[in-house]
Parts: structure tokens; sequence; C-alpha cells
């Protein structure tokens, strides 16, 4: 089911995306590549040649995601599924006593605009060109797979504006798989727990005594390989699943 589909992730160039983006592409995807950053020099990744197109893009822009989108089936003539990883962190309390400041009103905007916004952009517009697909034996023509975390499940002080940006896409997920079964097209989210990317730095130094078990943070690598089995089983639809080893941070 992979081998030959096309794929588009965002946030593909360093941790959970990236991780995803190796897996499928070494399962023999097409895949596109959307980040802010650009990959330049990313020879692993470029090692692919025809099967993998880079897009710097910000999520929020409709124009952007609307050319990615509309250059990936140009190239690879379709769209089979979406993986959204593209996300931004924040840790602040909702008002400082020790600076009498109360959380920033901008700051907490940014925290949805890309997180929640952003993802919820991609898969209005990925949607689509997905259900001009042929289905397959189980009348499947797409599957978009979100990445929330285990904060929106169980949050952490501090981090209001991103467990609500979370908490937003495991809302999303049911009404979507809905919508969107009767157009063959399921909606999935993965909550990761302590992972080593950029956006879990933080949680990683700080609640190490939260692991359960495996008694260490999660690797990219199995992200990828958590976003391969979702592909792969279509009785996973309109869920949010924790891929945290147990972790109560």
């Amino acid at each position: 089911m992979i081998k030959d589909s096309v794929f588009l992730i965002t946030g593909g160039l360093s941790g959970l995306g990236r991780g995803a983006a190796e897996r499928l592409l070494k399962e023999g995807a097409s895949v596109s590549i959307c980040d802010l950053k650009f990959a330049h020099n990313d020879d692993k990744l470029r090692s692919f040649q025809d099967k993998v197109l880079f897009f710097q893009v910000d999520v929020t822009s409709e124009k952007e995601i609307r050319n990615a989108i509309d250059l990936t089936k140009r190239k690879f003539g379709k769209l089979n599924g979406v993986i959204n990883c593209a996300a931004v962190n924040l840790t602040r309390p909702v008002y400082n006593f020790q600076t009498f400041e109360p959380h920033s009103l901008q700051e907490f905007k940014t925290i949805l605009n890309v997180n929640l916004i952003g993802t919820f952009n991609v898969i209005r517009l990925a949607v689509p060109v997905m259900a001009e697909n042929q289905p397959n034996e189980n009348g499947e023509r797409g599957v978009i797979i979100n990445t929330s975390s285990i904060l929106a499940h169980r949050g952490l002080e501090n981090k209001v504006a991103y467990a609500a940006s979370k908490a937003g896409i495991v809302g999303m997920t049911l009404p979507l798989a809905k919508e969107l079964s009767a157009y063959g097209i399921r909606v999935v989210d993965i909550a990761p727990g302590i992972f080593s990317s950029t956006t879990y730095n933080e949680l990683q130094t700080s609640n190490g005594d939260g692991l359960v078990f495996p008694k260490r943070i999660g690797k990219p690598t199995e992200y990828g390989d958590f976003v391969k089995a979702v592909i792969e089983t279509a009785m996973l639809n309109g869920t949010s699943v924790r891929l945290d080893g147990a972790a109560r941070i």
C-alpha cells in the first residue's frame, strides 16, 4: 500500500516528520517534504532523487501549501496521504507573578496558528486531491495523519498554548473522519510522548521521571514506524493514539 504511493509531510526535515519521511521513502513511496527550512545539503534525503520533492513553505499560507500540493500532483500524478508534523512549542505561565505580566496574547495566537490552523489548512487543501484517487480494495482513497501530543490528553503547567493547540487537533479527528468517510479518506491522530525532536527538548530534560517503559525517550524512527502501521491498518480511523511508552508527565 505504501510502495508507489505519494505522501506530503509537513515539518519533514527534522524530528518526527523526518522520521516519517525516511521510513516512507525506504518503503518505496514518493514524498513531498514541506518545511520552513530549506534542504540545501541534505544528502541523505536527496539520495532518493526523483522520489522526493522539497518545498520551503509556511503551513499557514494557502498559496504556498496549494502550490506544494499542485506541484506534487504534477510530478507524481496523485496524492495518497498527508502527515502533519509541523509545530512550534512554547513554555509560558498564564500570568507571571514575578514580572506581573500576563501570557502574551500574540504568542498564544502564534502557537494556535501554526499547530492547529496550519494543520487544518493543509488538510482542507489536500482533501480534494486525495478524493480523486481510485479506491483500493477497502474503498480507501487516502489517509490523513496528524500529530498532536500527550499534552493534548494530559496537560502540563506553563504549556497552556501548546496543549490547547494540540487538543484542537485531537478534537478535529473524529469529525473529519466522519465527514471524509464518504470519500474513503481516513483521519488518524498520533499523540507522541517524549521524543528526541526539537519540540520536545524541554520535556526530555525536565520530565525523565515520567517515563515508564521503555525507560528512554522515543526516536523519530519509531514515529516513522508507527506512521507506516497507521497507513497499512485500515481499521485505524477517527481516533487519537498515544505513542508514549505509558509516559505520564
